[in-house]
């Protein structure tokens, strides 16, 4: 079932949370966030809030200070228990208190207190983060402000005092009663070519000779219905680069904080393979719950996610390799597999699971991963066809670090690629299972489409592996670099590696250098990428490297309050508090004691409203609204048979908007085979029609090249230049090859 997420808030009851300010500060691909809270009890006894919000799982969360009356008291990262007893403790004694904290069921919800507001008093809450962004294919960096926190499954087993159970009231998005305003600064050495967002904004203002910097305000009146995104694209980001960190010895003479740290970072050039032999065994788990029936986002005319996914799968199938294996599994409250086993991919299993794609429906309720996670890993294997696994979600669930744990128990026999399906999917979950799984994730929101994404990583996993991963240092004599992030496995194409060090040791004089080696092989042939850079370390007041190499830490070994083991949680809970970076099993604590007096009065409670975005009565209404029109491409793509050729026949005709008898007497060599005519056809209208989206197409279109190739043979030439022709097209002939 889902919980529900509390009552609407009545009228007469005023929020103390007033506002939220945020300030964000990027350089290069690292993003500095500070955000204040501001409350006012403006009732006539004192408060205690509750505010359920959301927050990238990538955040390394290293401060939280309350400013009251003008007096600012820090908080203080402690073991959580701890946390919780000096928070209920000082509450009964009447002291103002504050705790922020990790959910214990997933890393993307955060939980802030406000433990006796006193009547008229103003409170400013102030969190800061620091996190790397994530790389678009597009070459952009991706910056992500979650505002958007949606109900979550609760399935049999998880925790019951997640703050997720908190009865958060709901208001219409014009109702909510505090205000959010947002300004940022953006910085790169290289320059800043542009800047997108997907809510307005009041301003862009870019500064220097070559617009190294920029400054960007959101628009006032901004409203909770969307996370709030930037596309940042600057002139360069593939430059290979280490920067390293002066640590804080004086206090912390012990810990990781103690020696200077270095982030590196990479951009190794893999080049282009053949694919493997081996093809693999690829199987596709897609979300069917109630909640796919909803638009992806909230711009007009966005697809639902259903017919998204719907559109995906078919292309999936179409450009999957021939020899291959493959299943398809839909759930929800319960779930539904294609076949009971995974199949050989031909052209009977092909039209078998098409025929069941197109009559998926939104309609297995709730969302219960897990179960069918444990399935699919219960099949045996199939030998020389390792697993290739895609999850689509809309990430709606409370079991995070149970179905995490799952796919890191069967790492070494899989990879997983994992894709989060519209506003408020889990953070936690998308990246998690990605990361212990070997692959990549990718979320889908605005104008996204789910479709290119999802065969752009079809596209990593059809590499050829990249195998025997090493990270070499050279470094003066006395000095040593101990690797902190987890290690390096996999690599892909076009994908940024961040490695985290801390160099311990005797650091060289001013002119010191360093060498940092990346090493692995690609079908037998050795690669390796070098970067020099000096061993000079900068001074940081926020510690920003040693807080993000503390997380990458803390990702590996903190699997979550009732997960971790205790062997790791050791380390775990020294980390997270030598470096005053939040985990789960840590929360930050402030007490102000110097009050005059204690505070008076019965303590009331009152839980911050969250935004309510589509009722499910609205949501039905704005589906029906939506009304797409005949999408030729898939309507083509469907027509593919599995080994690349299409069929001339009425229905290719129709697409093409020739008449058959026209087509047929077109053929320009008598008694050709008319699926050669066919599929150079159907590659040139794929050209011609469809070149801006040919990532969704790219892979099924060299399978159809292939097959040409093999069955056109001499007369292939001859096809291609009588199909430009006959179309009209101005297709480049050389597309086909040689």
């Amino acid at each position: 079932m889902v919980r529900p997420s509390g009552l609407l808030t009545r009228q007469e009851e005023p929020v103390p949370l007033k506002s939220i300010c945020v300030t964000l500060s990027i350089r290069e691909f690292v993003a500095g966030v500070s955000a204040t809270l501001n409350y006012e009890n403006e009732e006539k006894f004192p408060l205690e809030t509750f505010f359920v919000f959301p927050m990238d799982e990538d955040s390394a969360v290293y401060n939280f200070e309350a400013t009251v009356d003008g007096k600012i008291i820090k908080a203080e990262l402690k073991d959580k228990k701890k946390a919780h007893i000096l928070y209920e403790s000082a509450i009964s004694h009447r002291h103002q208190a504050f705790l922020l904290e990790e959910d214990k069921c997933s890393r993307d919800v955060f939980c802030c207190n406000v433990g006796n507001l006193q009547p008229g008093s103003k409170v400013a809450l102030t969190l800061k983060y620091v996190q790397e962004l994530p790389l678009e294919v597009d070459g952009a960096l991706r910056y992500v402000l979650p505002a958007v926190l949606n109900p979550r499954y609760r399935c049999s087993g998880s925790p019951e005092d997640s703050c997720l159970d908190m009865k958060t009231p709901i208001v219409p998005l014009d109702d909510l009663p505090y205000a959010f305003s947002m300004t940022a600064t953006i910085s790169s050495q290289h320059g800043i070519e542009r800047i997108q967002s997907n809510c307005p904004l009041s301003s862009i203002e870019y500064l220097g000779d070559k617009k190294t910097s920029a400054q960007i305000s959101l628009a006032d009146g901004h409203k909770f219905d969307r996370d709030v995104e930037l596309l940042i694209y600057y002139s360069e980001v593939h430059t290979p680069s280490v920067a390293v960190e002066l640590g804080n010895p004086k206090n912390n003479p012990d810990g990781l904080m103690k020696d200077p740290s270095a982030m590196v970072c990479f951009y190794p050039n893999i080049p282009e393979a053949e694919p493997s032999a081996t093809c693999g065994e690829f199987v596709f788990l897609m979300d069917r719950s109630g909640s796919m029936q909803c638009p992806i986002s909230k711009q007009d005319k966005s697809q639902l996610r259903i017919e998204a996914a719907k559109e995906t799968l078919i292309l999936l199938l179409k450009s999957l390799p021939i020899n291959c294996y493959f299943n398809i599994y839909g759930f929800g409250s319960s779930f539904e597999a294609f076949f009971p086993n995974s199949v050989k991919y031909s052209q009977d299993t092909m039209e078998e699971a098409l025929r069941r794609v197109k009559l998926m429906r939104a309609d297995l309720g709730g969302t219960e991963i897990l179960t069918p996670l444990q399935v699919i890993y219960r099949e045996p294997s199939i030998p020389g066809h390792p697993l290739q696994l895609f999850v689509f979600t809309d990430g709606e669930v409370t079991d995070t670090f149970s179905i995490i744990k799952e796919v890191r128990n069967h790492r070494l026999r899989h990879r997983c690629f994992s894709f989060g399906i519209g506003e408020g999917a889990s953070t936690s979950l998308i990246k998690g299972i990605a990361r212990v799984g070997g692959g990549t994730s990718e979320f889908i929101t605005g104008k996204d489409r789910m479709q290119s994404k999802a065969l752009s990583t079809l596209k990593r996993a059809l590499q050829p592996a990249v195998e025997d991963v090493s990270v070499n240092w050279d470094l003066p004599r006395g000095l040593s670099a101990k690797i902190l992030s987890p290690e390096q496995t996999v690599l892909y194409k076009g994908q940024r590696l961040i490695i985290y060090a801390q160099l311990t040791g005797t650091m060289p004089p001013a002119e010191g250098t360093g060498e940092v080696c990346l090493k692995y092989t690609l079908q037998g042939k050795s690669f390796e990428n070098k970067v020099t850079f000096s061993l000079q370390p900068k001074l940081d007041d926020n510690f920003t490297i040693h807080r993000l190499a503390a997380k990458a830490f803390l990702q590996s070994m903190d699997m979550g309050f009732g997960e971790t083991p205790a062997r790791f949680k050791k380390d775990v809970l020294k980390v997270s508090i030598d470096c005053g970076v939040i985990s789960s099993h840590t929360a930050f604590i402030a007490v102000n004691k110097d009050l005059n007096k204690p505070v008076q009065g019965p303590l009331a409670r009152r839980d911050i409203p969250r935004p309510m975005l589509l009722g499910a009565t609205t949501v039905m209404k704005q589906c029906r609204r939506i009304v797409f029109g005949e999408n030729y491409l898939v309507q083509l793509i469907s027509l593919q048979n599995a080994d690349g050729s299409w069929d001339l026949d009425e229905s290719l005709a129709r697409i093409l908007g020739i008449n058959l008898k026209d087509l047929q007497t077109a053929l320009p060599v008598k008694d050709a085979d008319p699926s050669s005519w066919a599929t150079v056809l159907a590659v040139v209208w794929l050209h011609a029609m469809a070149k801006h989206q040919k990532c969704e197409w790219e892979l099924l279109e060299k399978k159809a090249r292939l097959w040409i190739n093999m069955n056109a043979g001499s007369i292939k030439k001859k096809l291609v230049k009588a199909a430009i022709t006959f179309t009209k097209s101005s297709v480049d002939p050389g597309v086909f090859g040689s």
